[in-house]
């Protein structure tokens, strides 16, 4: 899919934007601790995100919200899932 099918699909639209507002959710129940030992994920930018979006969803970058989900989204989950290995 590129940018500009994303941009016109309401639904995958919609889709992402749960996904990212769910990711921010939890970020900000991680404890300090987790965040400080883990300190590769910038969080508070994470948290910021889903703020934005939960606050100001009219106003959400479709094109950072579509960065987000091809780039960010997949380096949280290798290193979500690096964490995990570890453990």
């Amino acid at each position: 899919m590129d940018y500009e099918k994303f941009k016109s699909d309401y639904v995958i639209k919609n889709a992402i934007s749960m996904c990212v507002l769910q990711i921010g959710e939890l970020a900000g129940k991680l404890t300090d601790g987790f965040k400080t030992s883990y300190n590769e994920m910038p969080w508070r930018d994470i948290i910021a995100i889903r703020h934005r979006m939960a606050h100001a969803y009219e106003n959400v970058d479709l094109e950072l919200l579509w960065k987000t989900a091809l780039n960010n989204i997949p380096e949280l989950k290798v290193y979500c899932e690096k964490i995990i290995d570890k453990n």
